[in-house]
């Protein structure tokens, strides 16, 4: 993975940790529920920002180098493994 790709998922995280903490102290305090759904929804926004920058990642690198080679049942079955992932609620 390329540096600069690292970083910016790192500092995603970074964000995301914060924002968990947040939640966490914003559940302490009985925060009206309203809120705290709202913190939780741009949780796994973020968290689903991290995982597309990670596919795109993937399937620019690894899952393109096994279309071009011998490994095309690899490729398929990971981007199909994700897709059923993404699809699981």
């Amino acid at each position: 993975m390329k540096t600069r790709l690292k970083k910016q998922i790192q500092t995603r995280l970074h964000r995301i940790q914060g924002q968990l903490a947040g939640l966490s102290r914003l559940v302490e305090r009985d925060t009206y529920c309203i809120d705290v759904i709202t913190q939780t929804h741009a949780v796994k926004s973020a968290l689903s920002a991290v995982e597309n920058i990670m596919l795109k990642n993937h399937l620019e690198t690894h899952a393109a180098k096994q279309m071009r080679g011998r490994n095309r049942k690899r490729a398929v079955d990971e981007i199909l493994k994700v897709y059923e992932l993404s699809h699981k609620q």
